[in-house]
């Protein structure tokens, strides 16, 4: 697996807030079945995955796996036309950017980058953006594992905020994903990771995290 290029990314000297983008910044379950039914299908919340789940709206038939990955990846080339902003992440990272960096973090094949950067940049949310397909953990870590200061990362799957902690220490995890039938398959997050109901709780705790890490390097170990 080839290594992300992370090279383009520069950070400044503040804290640093880290984003995954669909169901996080831009709706996509919502907007992902209403691309389905356009074409005669329909998801069906039985559980936490789109495999299995997708059925034709004709028969009830279910798409086989490998349909399935290629209407994921038709979704991913036609976003732009189907996927809009989460409600008042536009103005919270807006605000939040004028104290810390904001980096997107999207978990797409890397050949959908500019689709998805045309379609954030449209809707206001001009921050860099990383497309990858490989585990978070690793990416935050060569992100900021040099730096000192408070960072956050916020994403709707366990799995990724997991990774997360076990790459970077001291993060500021947060669990925030739409209230969807299904979504409430999801798996739990671990008890140290907080649930955010929405982008105002969300920057409420990112803001926190930032005066407490300022406090402690105000204040010198003894």
């Amino acid at each position: 697996m080839a290594e992300l290029d992370i090279s383009h990314i520069r950070l400044g000297e503040r804290p640093l807030v880290v984003c995954d983008v669909d169901d996080v910044v831009l709706q996509f379950i919502d907007p992902f079945q209403l691309f389905l039914q356009s074409l005669g299908n329909e998801l069906l919340p039985r559980s936490f995955r789109l495999n299995g789940n997708i059925v034709s709206t004709a028969d009830g038939a279910e798409i086989e796996s490998q349909q399935v990955s290629r209407l994921i990846e038709e979704f991913f080339e036609a976003q732009e036309l189907w996927q809009t902003p989460v409600d008042h992440v536009v103005e919270t990272l807006d605000r939040l950017s004028q104290e810390a960096d904001i980096l997107f973090l999207t978990a797409m094949p890397p050949r959908f980058q500019d689709q998805r950067r045309r379609l954030l940049d449209s809707a206001g949310l001009l921050f860099p953006l990383l497309a990858s397909e490989q585990p978070k953990g690793p990416i935050v870590h060569a992100l900021h594992a040099s730096r000192s200061f408070p960072v956050a990362f916020i994403d709707d799957m366990a799995h990724n905020l997991h990774s997360v902690r076990d790459h970077v220490a001291d993060c500021l995890l947060i669990h925030l994903m739409p209230d969807s039938p299904v979504h409430r398959f999801a798996p739990a997050a671990a008890d140290d990771i907080t649930r955010a109901i929405d982008w105002a709780h969300a920057a409420e705790l990112i803001e926190a995290h930032f005066v407490a890490g300022s406090l402690s390097r105000a204040i010198p170990a003894a």
